[in-house]
């Protein structure tokens, strides 16, 4: 079984809270498998042992004698994914924590993974499975996973996106519930699927994992319940709703926010209220629907149940609550609310903090006046003149050798000549030594100031030191980089591009890292961020790297609309950036859906300034929006996707042919992709086809996982035992001749040791 790894998050989405509510990554990455841990028998196959549990509840040490794992574990049909899942998750651990004490129940954690074979067995057939659901009815449930599975959590409207694969619970709901299950019960290892039942106070009964059969973890249900009372279903007609808010169990809350939903204004008044008489329970989400509902005093209603609330959940929707226009007393209660919570959970200070820092101009950059400067720029004027003097520098520096400035003019000199164009990779490496071991010789001498910190901020940068760049940065917007000196000179613009974009990372860098120790920051930190983004975003010698991170920053302000025009604008510049084009991505699913992004990227291919690589990106935003579809269980659509994919990357592989191979390796995985398809619809023949066919297009693409972390080899192991069971040898012994001709250790290999092209790569330049 794998174990999954978590991508790693922007800079900007540091924070929890602002995470859950940014946007959703294009696809899973590539899963690893996890480092075995000793145990007392290991698998004949090799990795690690059944846990212990599991060898208590009847696990086999292996596979056992003439069994393969699909044959154990077979995959859901789409009629099977079709079907509801059986099980009421709860939204989170601590309200499965607060059920299970009330009720006297056992809490189940269950872990589950994308791609992996019982993972998926368990997603799709024994989760909805009735009988499996009567075993788990004596338990309080909650679901953990890493992957994303819906772009975004909540619509327009403040309504709950559910997940596809698990149901009750949100995306973001059970990626939190991972995070923080894994600190308290993991002890190191994500392994799934994986089965942890707790007491009421948190100790554990058992940790079912890595058991070679299903019936182990049936067993485990059965005898991990068997020591509490006999299940009864609560009573709960009868109870008036407003003392149904006292309750954190997701069978309440379901029933309260439907009531809000159907209600009239009194019933609606009366909930809300309530919940400011509870506030030890997390009823956000009601009060999500009120604050983002049409109904000014309800809303107005709500937010002050918020600045009441108690929970950490409370943190999130303040964050969403202040993105929106309010009156300045209702703004300045929640932040209010925010600072009372960032006593107990430190993001929240973090969220007072933000706001505070909108609130202020930086004391170090004039961002009009920045931009006023930025806009009168001519390409590389000065850099030309000092790159120029670098000999009578030179000269001058020799017969002065005890003259700072000479040795600062030069280091000067020498860092604008490895800039230029056309000087080989190691000369300006040698340049840039040069240019850092001079401005070094010029303080020793005395020299100090801004024009020596950014000095050393770039020579550092751009020899790989951040870590010496980033404070050097710092000082030297703080003394006065933006102006002109005493002799009257500034910074050439391209020190200044590169000094702005660490200073602002240097600033980010610290608020995170305040945020992590629950330290206290000063709210001018956020307000020199966004006054060096603002800046640079308009610089002509801006990078998309630049645009990127600004935009990342807007987004995470909660300033979408101003962000949307920031990579917009960044997209006319930089038309063929893989950066740009991944947000884009990210922002078309959030606002419109898989459909909408291929409409999206159809009218982009459709205009006259649209370059040759855009059909490289329509590509592969194409199999995205396929496995968007797949997801949802809406075949048709995803076919669609994946055939306008494949038509794509074959227009790509004519205009640019040098980039053929990377095409044919998502060419492949499509046509591997529409092969799932077919064999969770039962049509085996379809299946078959089009798997040789993905590995007739590239046969080294067989190993690499899809968005939904399925590999090719993946699903030809599924075929091969579907296969065998419906006795279809002709298809079986075509499939066996194409798998004997593939390199056995794209068969065999974990994912993790697979050294193959994968997602998140980017096309080759041209066009």
């Amino acid at each position: 079984m794998r174990a999954p790894t978590i991508a790693l998050a922007a800079l900007f989405l540091c924070c929890p809270l602002l995470a859950q509510n940014g946007q959703a990554p294009d696809v899973a990455p590539p899963a690893p498998q996890a480092a075995p841990q000793a145990r007392p028998q290991a698998r004949s196959q090799g990795g690690a042992a059944p846990s212990d549990d599991s060898f208590r509840f009847g696990s086999p040490p292996a596979l056992p004698e003439g069994m393969t794992e699909p044959q154990i574990w077979p995959a859901a049909t789409a009629e099977g994914w079709a079907k509801p899942v059986v099980i009421k998750w709860q939204r989170s651990f601590d309200d499965a924590l607060k059920v299970a004490r009330a009720r006297n129940r056992p809490v189940l954690v269950c872990v589950n993974m994308d791609g992996e074979i019982a993972s998926e067995h368990f997603a799709g057939v024994k989760y909805r499975d009735p009988a499996v659901g009567e075993l788990l009815a004596p338990y309080v449930c909650v679901v953990a996973s890493v992957y994303r599975h819906t772009p975004r959590d909540y619509d327009e409207n403040g309504q709950r996106v559910e997940c596809p694969r698990f149901g009750t619970v949100t995306c973001g709901e059970h990626i939190a519930a991972e995070t923080e299950l894994y600190d308290k019960y993991f002890e190191g290892l994500r392994v799934s699927p994986r089965h942890i039942a707790l007491d009421l106070s948190g100790k554990e009964l058992y940790d079912v994992y890595y058991s070679w059969d299903t019936k182990t973890v049936l067993t485990a249900y059965v005898e991990g319940a068997k020591d509490f009372p006999p299940y009864q279903e609560p009573v709960r007609d009868g109870q008036p709703l407003p003392e149904r808010v006292a309750s954190a169990d997701i069978v309440d809350r379901q029933a309260l926010e439907q009531a809000y939903k159907t209600g009239d204004v009194v019933l609606r008044r009366t909930l809300l209220k309530a919940t400011a008489q509870h506030r030890e329970v997390d009823h956000n989400e009601l009060l999500r629907l009120a604050v983002f509902g049409l109904d000014v005093e309800l809303a107005k209603l709500a937010r002050q149940s918020l600045a009441q609330n108690q929970t950490e959940g409370a943190v999130d929707l303040i964050a969403e609550a202040l993105k929106a226009p309010m009156e300045k007393d209702e703004r300045d209660m929640l932040i209010a609310a925010a600072e009372r919570l960032g006593e107990k959970f430190p993001r929240a200070k973090t969220l007072a903090t933000l706001h505070k820092g909108l609130a202020i101009e930086s004391k170090h950059i004039d961002a009009t006046k920045a931009r006023s400067a930025s806009a009168q720029y001519e390409a590389n004027s000065r850099v030309l003149t000092v790159a120029a003097g670098v000999e009578d520098r030179a000269n001058s520096a020799s017969t002065r050798p005890a003259d700072a400035d000479a040795k600062l003019e030069l280091a000067e000199a020498l860092l604008a000549r490895s800039s230029q164009p056309g000087v080989e990779r190691r000369f300006a490496q040698t340049l840039l030594e040069d240019a850092r071991l001079r401005a070094e010789e010029a303080e020793k001498l005395g020299a100090k100031g801004w024009r020596l910190d950014a000095l050393l901020a770039v020579t550092a940068n751009r020899l790989g030191n951040q870590a010496a760049a980033l404070p050097r940065a710092v000082a030297a917007v703080e003394g006065g980089m933006l102006k002109l000196d005493d002799a009257g000179l500034a910074a050439t613009e391209d020190v200044k591009v590169q000094v702005l974009a660490m200073f602002a990372l240097s600033r980010q860098l610290a608020i995170r890292k305040a945020y992590r120790e629950r330290t206290q920051w000063p709210p001018e930190w956020m307000a020199d961020v966004n006054a060096a983004y603002a800046t640079l975003s308009e610089h002509p010698l801006v990078t998309d790297e630049n645009l990127v991170s600004y935009y990342d920053f807007l987004r995470w302000l909660g300033a979408s609309p101003r962000a949307n025009g920031v990579l917009d604008s960044a997209l006319k510049r930089f038309p063929d950036s893989a950066l740009l084009h991944e947000r884009l991505r990210s922002r078309i699913l959030w606002d419109k859906g898989p459909s909408g992004l291929l409409s999206a990227y159809s009218e982009m291919l459709a205009r006259p300034e649209a370059t040759l690589q855009l059909s490289w990106y329509a590509g592969y935003a194409a199999l995205v929006a396929a496995e968007h579809h797949r997801r949802r269980g809406e075949f048709e659509p995803a076919r669609a996707a994946y055939d306008a994919g494949i038509a794509h990357y074959e227009t790509n592989i004519k205009a640019l042919p040098d980039g053929a191979d990377l095409c044919q390796h998502f060419i492949a995985l499509a046509l591997a992709g529409r092969a799932r398809m077919a064999l969770e619809q039962g049509d085996l023949e379809r299946a078959t086809n089009e798997l040789l066919a993905s590995f007739a297009r590239r046969a080294d693409s067989a190993a690499t996982p899809d968005g939904l972390n399925l590999t090719p080899a993946d699903t030809a192991r599924m075929l091969e035992a579907r296969l065998t069971d419906a006795k279809r040898e002709d298809l079986l012994a075509r499939l066996k001749d194409a798998l004997a001709k593939l390199d056995p250790k794209l068969l065999e290999l974990p994912t993790s040791e697979r050294n193959v092209p994968g997602r998140g790569q980017r096309p080759p330049r041209g066009g």
